[in-house]
C-alpha cells in the first residue's frame, strides 16, 4: 500500500503537533507533503527538518519574510518552497501531491484554506469544528459535489462516526434516534455560578482531563466548546438540535454514544488521547494497531454522567439556540466568541462577560437562511469589528 501523503494546516498547534507525532508513529503509512503554521517558524523549521516536505507556509507574511532569510534555519528549508500569508495557506490545502488535508487552525480562520482543499478534491480530516459552525451548508454542499470524504478528528465525532460505521449513510437519519455527546465539564463543573465572574485566565487554562491550545481550553470552561460540538455534529451527521444531546462525564473515556431507533446504544470507549482519532482519520477507511496499553476496566469501576448545568454554562444554550435558528447565527455565534475569548485571555473581561457579548451580538442579528461564503464572510467580519470596539 502507498502512503497516504498528507498536508497540516496548522502543523504548528496542539492538533498539529500530534498529527506529526501520529506521522511519525505511522511511519512508511503516512507521507507529510506539506505544513502550513500561524507564526512559529522556529517549530515549523523543526518539523521541515524532521519531514522534509515539499511546500512550507507561514500565515503571518512578516514571519514568513524572515524564516526565508535565517541563515540559522536554511538548512531545515534546503530544497523546500516557502509560501506566505492566506494565498501560502490556500496553496498547501491545495497542494498537488497530498491526498489529505488535516485542517488545525483554529478558528474560522480554518474555513476558507479547507473550502480550498475541499475544492481541490482533497480528502479533510477536519479538526476545526469552527469551519462548520460558521460555514455549515457551504461546505457541506461543496464536500456532496466534490465527493470527497470529511473525516472528524474532535474525540466526540470520531466516536460517533465510528459508531457509525458500517451504516448506510442514507440511512441515518432513519436508523439513528439521537447521538450524546460527552463533556468533561471542564474546570469550573463543580464550582457555583457566582463564582465564575472572579476566575483567572490561568485557573480557566487549567483544564483536568485535555492538554488543548488556548482557546480550546477557555471554550471547554464555558462550555462553548461542547456547543460548537453540537451544530458540527449537526451537519456531519445530518441531524437536527433535538437529537443531540449532551451530557456531563468526568471521566473523559466514553467519547461520545449513538442511540438507535430500536433502543441500541453504541458508544465508543478509550483514554483520552488525541492521537486516537488522528492516527483513524489518517488511516481511514483502515484501523491500524497503535503502541498503547489495553483498556483496563477495573480500573476505572465508576463512569458517572450528569445533565449540563445551563445556568452555569449559558453558552451551551446559546449554542443550540443558534443551531435551531440556523442561516447565519452560528456564523455570529461563533464570531462573536472568538473575539470575546481573545479579550478574556488578554484580560480586558470576565469568564461570565463572554455568554454576554455572545447573546447581544445574537440578539441584534438578522438571519440569513440561505447564506454563501460571501455572506458568512461579511456577517463574520461584520460581528468581529462591532465586538472588538466594544471595552
Amino acid at each position: 500500500m502507498s502512503p497516504r501523503r498528507i498536508a497540516i494546516l496548522g502543523s504548528t498547534g496542539s492538533i498539529g503537533l500530534s498529527t506529526c507525532e501520529v506521522a511519525r508513529e505511522l511511519g512508511d503509512r503516512v507521507r507529510v507533503v506539506a505544513l502550513a503554521a500561524g507564526a512559529n517558524v522556529e517549530r515549523l523549521a523543526a518539523q521541515a527538518r524532521e519531514f522534509h516536505p515539499k511546500l512550507v507556509a507561514v500565515a503571518d507574511e512578516s514571519r514568513a519574510a524572515g524564516l526565508s532569510a535565517s541563515t540559522e534555519l536554511a538548512g531545515a528549508l534546503d530544497g523546500i518552497e516557502v509560501a506566505a500569508g492566506p494565498e501560502g495557506l490556500n496553496r498547501v490545502a491545495a497542494f498537488d501531491e497530498a491526498d489529505m488535508v488535516v485542517s488545525a487552525i483554529v478558528g474560522a480562520a480554518g474555513v476558507l484554506p479547507t473550502l480550498e482543499a475541499i475544492r481541490a478534491g482533497k480528502h479533510i480530516a477536519l479538526a476545526n469544528k469552527e469551519t462548520l459552525v460558521a460555514a455549515g451548508s457551504v461546505v457541506m454542499d461543496l464536500v456532496r459535489s466534490t465527493g470527497v470524504s470529511l473525516i472528524p478528528v474532535d474525540s466526540e465525532h470520531s466516536a460517533v462516526f465510528q459508531c457509525l460505521r458500517g451504516e448506510p449513510a442514507r440511512a441515518v437519519r432513519r436508523t439513528v434516534r439521537r447521538i450524546v455527546l460527552t463533556a468533561s465539564g471542564g474546570p469550573f463543573v463543580d464550582s457555583a455560578p457566582g463564582e465564575l465572574a472572579g476566575v483567572t485566565v490561568e485557573q480557566a487554562l487549567n483544564h483536568p482531563n485535555w492538554a488543548m491550545g488556548a482557546k480550546v481550553t477557555i471554550d471547554s470552561a464555558t462550555m462553548m466548546n461542547k456547543g460548537l460540538e453540537v451544530i458540527e455534529a449537526m451537519w456531519l451527521f445530518g441531524l437536527r438540535p433535538d437529537q443531540i444531546d449532551v451530557v456531563v462525564h468526568r471521566q473523559s473515556l466514553v467519547h461520545s454514544m449513538v442511540e438507535f431507533t430500536d433502543g441500541s446504544i453504541l458508544a465508543q470507549i478509550a483514554e483520552p488521547d488525541m492521537k486516537g482519532p488522528i492516527q483513524y482519520a489518517l488511516t481511514w477507511p483502515e484501523r491500524v494497531e497503535r503502541p498503547v496499553e489495553p483498556f483496563d476496566f477495573t480500573a476505572h469501576p465508576t463512569l458517572t454522567f450528569e445533565p449540563p448545568d445551563l445556568e452555569k454554562f449559558p453558552c451551551l444554550a446559546l449554542a443550540y439556540e443558534a443551531a435551531r435558528a440556523g442561516g447565519t447565527m452560528p456564523t455570529v455565534l461563533n464570531a462573536a466568541n472568538e473575539v470575546a475569548v481573545e479579550k478574556f485571555l488578554n484580560g480586558e473581561i470576565a469568564l461570565t462577560d463572554i455568554p454576554r457579548r455572545i447573546r447581544r451580538s445574537m440578539r441584534a442579528h438578522t438571519v440569513n437562511t440561505a447564506p454563501d461564503i460571501h455572506d458568512v464572510l461579511r456577517v463574520d467580519a461584520a460581528v468581529r469589528k462591532e465586538l472588538q470596539s466594544v471595552a
